[in-house]
């Protein structure tokens, strides 16, 4: 009798653990006697006796879910999941706001200061995490970022399998996204203008990017909302999404947004002024749903203010 093959099984990543996913590596071609010794070497801001006590509980696994002890021989080219951990993650004193929650999209309105994912010194403390936690949505994945500096409107897709479909959007500029920002207010700036520039990595200051020659790869639309005194309350329409582009363009144009620590000057890190929030706020987003149909919307219930001086119509 002719033995009947079965399937292969397809080998799924492990669980979520408290909000937050597991990350992984796929050991490169080397020298390392034991995966705990590539480990160390690797992710060298992590400790030895951290990494020690990752893999004594478990939280060390090969792509079949086994876990990974400190005395299993290296193996180039397998894939090993480890979950992220700080050891001191400081609160932000700053809550979400869930919009809109449906089968397919989550709309969370971000407060100032909170990332949208995981990076660096931030991990529970990001929006995503929260959110996955809280709405208990493990699969849940932005479609778009902000800052963190920034407040205002991020969508999530909540299903792995339309998630291509909604980030497909943005690569056809079928996105409409309107930011507002408080910025110093300039008479002799014509309003409202399409500013476009060429932006590019600055290789001397990490965090910041700069104005480049050449062809133009992002383009802002500008107007006047309110004047008061010497500040000014702006509508941002963003055709491209570069990085810091809403930033970097009302800064080469002579009116940094309020409180910004980057542009025009980068002020040390981890300087922030919980007092002091970047005055940016992503207001709107709207997009035809590729899966319902629906013309979707949504609106930050935030909204920014001017202090100084008399209301001037713009």
């Amino acid at each position: 009798m002719k033995e009947t093959q079965r399937p292969s099984q397809k080998l799924l990543p492990p669980p979520t653990r408290d909000g937050v996913g597991p990350s992984s590596v796929v050991l490169p071609e080397g020298a390392w006697r034991t995966i705990a010794e590539f480990l160390v070497e690797r992710f060298s801001t992590i400790s030895a006796e951290v990494w020690d006590a990752r893999l004594r509980t478990g939280e060390v696994t090969d792509a079949r879910g086994v876990a990974v002890d400190a005395r299993r021989r290296y193996e180039p080219q397998l894939r090993v999941y480890y979950y992220r951990a700080l050891e001191a993650e400081a609160r932000i004193p700053f809550e979400e706001t869930v919009l809109f929650q449906d089968e397919y999209l989550v709309v969370a309105d971000k407060p100032h200061f909170l990332p949208v994912i995981p990076s660096g010194r931030y991990l529970q403390e990001t929006l995503l995490v929260r959110l996955k936690r809280r709405l208990g949505l493990n699969g849940l994945a932005p479609i778009h970022r902000i800052d963190r500096e920034t407040a205002g409107v991020v969508v999530f897709t909540v299903q792995p399998e339309t998630r291509k479909a909604y980030q497909d959007l943005f690569l056809q500029s079928a996105v409409r996204k309107s930011y507002e920002a408080i910025a110093p207010w300039r008479l002799d700036l014509e309003l409202p203008l399409t500013y476009r520039c060429r932006l590019g990595e600055n290789p001397e200051r990490f965090m910041q990017v700069r104005l480049e020659e050449g062809e133009p790869n992002s383009e802002t639309r500008i107007e006047l909302i309110e004047v008061r005194g010497e500040w000014a309350r702006y509508g941002l329409s963003p055709v491209t999404g570069r990085k810091h582009q809403l930033r970097a363009h009302c800064a080469a144009l002579g009116i940094p947004i309020q409180h910004d620590q980057i542009y025009p000057t980068h002020r040390p890190e981890n300087s922030d002024d919980y007092t002091k929030p970047l005055q940016l706020l992503a207001k709107s987003v709207a997009f035809p749903d590729p899966i319902t149909g629906e013309a979707r919307s949504f609106s930050s219930l935030k909204n920014l203010r001017l202090d100084d001086g008399p209301i001037i119509a713009g």
